[in-house]
């Protein structure tokens, strides 16, 4: 019965670690973003996260957005600076033309630091693609 189960490969859809000021609390950090480059909506879209390595590990946190539009971006989590040491991993679900997919993005365990932003989709700012 699972062998008749399709998942198909997701394109077009990022997930990124961006650097932002934060004018209320006079910092810069670090934000998670789900990116929607594709020309179709994403809808009832589940995130989970978690980071971990030998040692540590965070609680797992669930996120969902009910339409993700074309060509747009939301705000999934802050990052806390203790968790940058951490392989940070975000499990992403969505329907999308009618089909579901399913993705696993990861931040390898230090990566997120600011030498290594670049030119990101959609997005005006730059960032720190998960692979």
């Amino acid at each position: 019965m699972q062998k008749d189960i399709s998942i198909p490969e997701v394109h077009n859809v990022h997930v990124a670690a961006v650097l932002e000021e934060n004018k209320d609390f006079r910092s810069r950090d670090w934000n998670v973003y789900l990116i929607n480059e594709g020309d179709f909506a994403l809808e009832t879209v589940l995130i989970v996260s978690k980071g971990y390595d030998g040692k540590d590990v965070t609680s797992t946190m669930r996120h969902s957005i009910k339409v993700l539009p074309a060509r747009s971006f939301a705000k999934v989590e802050f990052m806390q600076d203790e968790v940058l040491k951490l392989t940070n991993e975000f499990s992403v679900s969505f329907f999308a033309e009618g089909k579901m997919f399913h993705k696993n993005f990861l931040f390898e365990k230090k990566s997120i630091k600011e030498s290594r932003l670049e030119e990101i989709p959609v997005m005006p700012q730059k960032g720190i693609p998960a692979k």
